[in-house]
Formats: C-alpha cells, sequence, structure tokens
C-alpha cells in the first residue's frame, strides 16, 4: 500500500501517454500485449498471491482458462504485496498497465476513472455484478461499474491461541482497558505482545483509523471524505487514543523498520512463527501466514481472531468494522477477453476454491460456506452483522492525503509526531486537492 503522492497530479497525462505508447512498438500494456498476427490474444494478469497454494491455485485458474478459450495466453506475474503496488503505481504513470490488475476503490478508483485508466464493466459484465449485489458499491463511479469485487474483509487482531494460553489469558479483550491488560500480561510471561510493519506505515496507520472510527460518528467521517474537512476534535482524539497506546510499549522490536509481510521477520512472519502473540491485521492474514511457514500451515488450529475493541467515550459505533476489498480491473485498452477472464475469476468454481483455501473472504454468496478457516469464518460472521464497514482511510481520502496522513501517524510510532500534526498534514494535503 505504497502511496505515489505524485500519481494524482500525472494521471491525467499518463491517460494520454498510454494511448500514444499503444501505436508504438513495445510496452506490455493491453493494446500492445493483445493483438497477434494469427488473432491470438495474450493477457497479463497481476496478482499478490506469490506464495505457497494461493499462488499454485491461481496458476491454475489460469491453465483451465486458456484450456477453455483456445487462442488465449495468460501471462501471470505473482508479485509480492508492497511490490506490486509500487509497479502498479508505476505502470499508472506511464501506462505500461497489466490487462488484469487489483483495484481497491475509493479515491484511488476515482483517479483511475478520471484518467481514463481503467475499463468500464457496467453493460459488459452485467450478469456478475447482479450476483455480487452491494459489493460493487466500493467500485461504481456515477453508476458505472469499474470492477468485480473478490474479497471483501475487515481489520482485526490475529493471535496465537497456545500463546495466550501459555500466558494465562482466558478471553479476548472487548475493550481497550482489557488490551492493555492482556498487553501487560503478554509481557509479564516474557511474550513479546504485538507486531506491527511500520515500516510499510499502512499497517500502523490501521490503528489510527481505528481510533478514528470508534471517536467519530459515522456521518463525520462520511462527510470527511468528501468534504476533506477534518476539524471536527475526534480526529484529534483519534491521535491522542494511539499516543496513548503506543506509549504502552505493546509492539515487537525494531517494528518502525518491520516489513509488513515479507518473510519470517515481517509483522506476518513474526506471529506466524510464533515469536509474537497478536497482529492487527485484515482477512488476507491466514494466507500470508501459510505462505511464511515451512509447513505451510500458519499457525493452523492456533489461530484465533478477535475484532479491535471499544473505547471510552466515542461517538462511533463500537462494531463498526475497518475493511475493504480487492477487485478484478480490466485496462481500459484491454480486449474483451479480459471482462470474460475476471468475471471467470468470480465463477461458483474459482470463488469456491478460493474460499477453500482461505485465500480471504469471497464476495460470491454461494462461496461463503466453504470458508474452511474456523476464525475466518467468525470473521465472516462479524462483517455480516457490522453496522457499517470504514473503507480503509487513505484509499478513502485518496492518494495525495493518505500519504500525508500514514506519514504523520508513524511519526507517532516513532515519537517524532504529535495527534495535532495528524491533523495538520491531512488539513494541508486537503488543501492542494
Amino acid at each position: 500500500m505504497k502511496r505515489t503522492t505524485a500519481l494524482r497530479a500525472v494521471a491525467l497525462g499518463a491517460g494520454l501517454a498510454m494511448l500514444v505508447t499503444a501505436c508504438g512498438s513495445g510496452g506490455a500494456g493491453g493494446g500492445d500485449a493483445t493483438g497477434g498476427s494469427d488473432g491470438d490474444v495474450v493477457l497479463q494478469w497481476w496478482h499478490n498471491s506469490n506464495t505457497g497454494a494461493g499462488k499454485d491455485y491461481y496458476d491454475q485458474v489460469a491453465d483451465q482458462f486458456e484450456q477453455d478459450n483456445p487462442g488465449v495466453t495468460i501471462e501471470v506475474s505473482a508479485l509480492q504485496h508492497e511490490d506490486m503496488l509500487t509497479k502498479l503505481d508505476a505502470a499508472f504513470q506511464t501506462g505500461d498497465t497489466p490487462d488484469v490488475f487489483m483495484e481497491r476503490g475509493g479515491g484511488e478508483l476515482a483517479t483511475h476513472v478520471e484518467a481514463g485508466l481503467v475499463k468500464d464493466i457496467t453493460e459488459s459484465a452485467a450478469d456478475t455484478i447482479a450476483n455480487l449485489g452491494g459489493s460493487v458499491n466500493g467500485w461504481t463511479q456515477d453508476d458505472k461499474v469499474y470492477a468485480l469485487p473478490f474479497s471483501l474483509g475487515v481489520v482485526g487482531f490475529w493471535y496465537n491461541k497456545a500463546i495466550f494460553e501459555q500466558a494465562g489469558i482466558t478471553a479476548t479483550p472487548t475493550t481497550i482497558d482489557e488490551l492493555n491488560a492482556v498487553v501487560e500480561q503478554l509481557k509479564g510471561a516474557g511474550i513479546e505482545p504485538i507486531s506491527v510493519g511500520a515500516g510499510d506505515k499502512w499497517p500502523a496507520a490501521h490503528y489510527w483509523y481505528y481510533f478514528a472510527m470508534r471517536q467519530c460518528s459515522q456521518e463525520v467521517l462520511a462527510d470527511a471524505v468528501t468534504s476533506l474537512d477534518f476539524s471536527d476534535p475526534c480526529f484529534l482524539k483519534a491521535g491522542e487514543d494511539l499516543e496513548e497506546f503506543v506509549a504502552t510499549n505493546p509492539f515487537n522490536t525494531g517494528f518502525l523498520a518491520t516489513p509488513a509481510q515479507s518473510g519470517p521477520t515481517s509483522a506476518s512472519g513474526l506471529l506466524a512463527t510464533g515469536k509474537v502473540a497478536m497482529e492487527l491485521a485484515g482477512h488476507w492474514e491466514p494466507g500470508v501466514m501459510q505462505g511464511l511457514t515451512e509447513d505451510e500451515q500458519g499457525l493452523g488450529e492456533n489461530t484465533g481472531w478477535f475484532p479491535f475493541p471499544a473505547v471510552d467515550g466515542g461517538q462511533g459505533e463500537p462494531t463498526a468494522q475497518l475493511g475493504g476489498g480487492d477487485a478484478w480491473a480490466c485496462a481500459q485498452d484491454a480486449p474483451d477477453v479480459c471482462v470474460d477472464f475476471i468475471e471467470y475469476l468470480l465463477s461458483d468454481e474459482v470463488q469456491k476454491g478460493f474460499a477453500e483455501l482461505d485465500m480471504g473472504l469471497p464476495t460470491n454468496r454461494s462461496a461463503s460456506a466453504f470458508v474452511a478457516d474456523p476464525a475466518l469464518a467468525g470473521l465472516l460472521a462479524v462483517r455480516n452483522d457490522a453496522p457499517y464497514i470504514q473503507l480503509y482511510l487513505d484509499t478513502a481520502f485518496g492518494e495525495n492525503i493518505g500519504g500525508a496522513m500514514n506519514d504523520a501517524i508513524v511519526n507517532i510510532f516513532a515519537g517524532q509526531g504529535s495527534a495535532q500534526d495528524v491533523v495538520d498534514a491531512m488539513t494541508a494535503a486537503a488543501a492542494n486537492e
């Protein structure tokens, strides 16, 4: 989720650059990679299931589509998450966009639509859109649909049941005071409580997002997304809550440089290998952890999950959840078969396999019953019962404000910034929109 703050400024130019490039010779973008003289079609597909069973599954999915559609070749690039986002940011700016890529909605999608980088699939994928129902709302702009969400989940605390038992913890916390007590109990048992990939910024930012959701009403948050007005005192209070929590020293050694998901010393790797007890992460975490352990089981039967706790005195819904999803989109100039492919990715068959491997929370309702992991099944119930799900705030506010906000939040983790600094950074970035 790294951000390129210049994206919004150059995006319109990138759209023009892409059209020019498509008339030339070369490039990996949809227009160049798709039309051979023999009529065959090549689709480039970028995804982030780059380890373990998930990677193998998507390779099988591509192979099956090729068999069912003679003349179509799927060139798969399985990338580490942060690498994929960095490459996508660069691709959007140069016009060298893959045919099939992941869209996360919100302000990011609005920028891509404005720049003419993503295909309108409202009519061409009408049946699949109807099957997905309200899940597509986050990828809709001016009544036009631009991507098909394949996983929609929420962020919460993943924990190691065996470590909790070792520390004598018998119940998961439901309030911040209870969470602080669990942290102290773990430290008393000689266990590092929580890992956080502050080196990649967005995992640390999720803490501020949740404190903002607990302190701010849904109406204040919804208004802020459109007005870009962050003067409500609840935004300052969110930062003050974060300052208090960071002061309890709950995080792993070296957390400021810890990456999110890459390797055994990442935040996900520390949880997967039993080096810490908890991590605040999204629904993707079981699949990520499976790829970071030798037996490809992650925490296995010791995988536990609980939602972010309530705070005292906040105006937000205590059971509202932070989340979002990932969706498959086609580049503006990708061939028509691209839409056929992303509809196949949302088919009953593919989403069933996606659920069985715990790669995420499927949006095709026929696949919900096949979510195998009990912890994920519990998360699915929390998602379905939540009064609302707030889209990740950096995605909701867009590239420039989201980037400035995340930088200021990480400064709080580093002891080099304040709650007021976060509000000031967001306000200054909004002034340049």
